[in-house]
């Protein structure tokens, strides 16, 4: 059966999941220009609004382990609706916020949401031959990036006009259009383990132990990093994650397997993850914005200016890819894909690093990454966890890599922050400091290839036949 006709049909149900995992991606493209308009509106600080952007990711990385393995037993689609409603509720919190604290609760629900993701590909996993599902996990892939950079200048102008709210009212439509379309188009697909009790209490520990480590590293620089505050989120974080471990042999029904976790199907698989969004993002979403706009040290460019150079090229080039991507995997193999784009990423962030000052070579690398990241990286990774997580618990290792995005995220916006915050003088951030920035980007990405590499090749005798593994009837 080919991808074309495999997907003959599901057009509606493709663009319903684009519209439900597009409501949530537009919350974490197009309010980064418009943060300074929250500080203003809620009268707030820096620090506050950023607090609520690390919390945005990691209650996505949260919601992802939750969502994905609880689909497991309680089927995707009612997932996805879940997903969707919660998304409506963090949306009307944020539009009708008074202030940050209400603003922060909204944003919690809102990176919850985020598993509609992961979500999105287990059902397509399920529903399509591994052909249709390459191609169809390009489209969702694709959304990752936004709307081709679009958002990112449209949020700075709606900012600009109506204020911050028309951003989350934008999504509310977004995500109402998603839930119909997914309780009319979607089929209800069998759960994979209806039986057997949810670990509440490994989600539990695993939700502390993130939270702890991730707004410890976030927050580590305002607070100091020897405060007692800052150590008790990184040591506290850090015993709940070590508990989580240990409960996970005990438990009758654990989240994710420990002998499947220590297997080199899935640690370097999610270690890549962990290294590549970790100093991928932090590098594109902080350091070369504070950098190209930087007037003392960076390239003195205008905000609008930097998006267009820096940002845009990656989301266009991406959406475009990613599809591509989506099709090449299985035909080649998803770990090629995944080992080739950790390295291509590698050799264009050392060749970043070092021209950093020469905006042109800076442009064309980050342009370059709209393929090897937003193409190869964001939907190989994604296709891997897929189709390589144990049969019995299809969501646990794509939930635990989709958690993992959130993870890289926070912690490359953690560690980019730290390392300019460490390098500045009296007047501000230095070109050391930058400098410092990227090279922990680059030693993030080195880990990546290293771990890549390590990622156990597959088994020919697992690997997908040209059939859906269930043919399903629409309900």
């Amino acid at each position: 059966m080919s991808a074309t006709s495999d997907l003959k049909g599901r057009g509606p149900m493709l663009l319903a999941m684009v519209l439900a995992v597009l409501g949530y991606q537009i919350n974490a493209t197009m309010l980064s220009p418009a943060l300074p308009d929250v500080i203003e509106r809620l009268g707030t600080t820096t620090a506050a609004a950023g607090l609520s952007q690390t919390l945005f990711f990691l209650m996505a990385a949260i919601g992802q382990v939750t969502l994905a393995r609880l689909s497991d037993r309680r089927g995707r689609k009612p997932m996805m609706i879940v997903c969707a409603f919660v998304l409506i509720a963090g949306n009307l919190m944020c539009v009708f916020a008074p202030n940050i604290e209400f603003f922060i609760a909204g944003r919690i629900l809102q990176g919850i949401s985020a598993a509609m993701f992961t979500l999105a590909f287990l059902t397509l996993n399920q529903l399509l031959t591994p052909a249709g599902f390459g191609k169809a996990a390009g489209v969702i892939t694709a959304v990752n990036g936004g709307l081709a950079g679009v958002d990112a200048i449209a949020g700075g102008q709606i900012a600009d006009t109506i204020g911050f709210r028309g951003i989350f009212v934008c999504s509310t439509l977004i995500a109402v259009a998603g839930l119909i379309g997914v309780r009319k188009y979607v089929p209800e697909v069998p759960a994979t383990a209806p039986e057997g009790r949810f670990d509440s209490r490994g989600i539990a520990a695993l939700a502390v132990g993130l939270t702890g480590i991730l707004v410890g590293l976030a927050q580590g620089a305002a607070w100091g990093w020897t405060s007692v505050l800052t150590l008790g989120f990184l040591l506290g974080g850090l015993a709940a994650l070590v508990f989580f471990v240990v409960s996970q042999k005990s438990a009758a029904d654990p989240v994710i397997d420990i002998e499947v976790l220590a297997s080199r199907r899935a640690w370097p698989l999610l270690l890549t993850t962990v290294c590549t969004l970790g100093g991928a993002f932090g590098a594109i979403a902080l350091t070369i914005p504070l950098f190209s706009q930087d007037a003392r040290v960076g390239l003195g460019l205008s905000a609008v200016t930097a998006a267009v150079l820096f940002l845009t090229p990656i989301q266009l080039i991406g959406v475009v890819s990613a599809p591509l991507t989506g099709r090449l995997g299985p035909r080649i193999g998803w770990r090629k894909i995944v080992v080739t784009g950790a390295v291509a990423n590698f050799a264009i962030f050392l060749l970043a690093t070092f021209f950093l000052h020469d905006e042109w070579v800076l442009v064309a690398s980050l342009a370059a990454l709209g393929v090897t990241y937003g193409g190869f990286m964001l939907t190989g990774l994604n296709g891997l966890a897929v189709t390589t997580a144990p049969k019995d618990k299809p969501g646990s290792l794509s939930g635990l890599n989709g958690a993992c995005f959130g993870i890289g995220a926070s912690l490359g916006i953690a560690l980019a922050s730290a390392m300019i915050t460490a390098g500045s003088d009296a007047g501000g951030p230095t070109e050391a400091g930058y400098q410092h920035a990227m090279y922990a980007a680059l030693a993030l990405l080195g880990i990546g290839v290293v771990s890549a590499f390590l990622i156990q090749r597959p088994d020919p005798a697992e690997e997908p036949a040209d059939e859906p593994q269930l043919v399903l009837a629409h309900h």
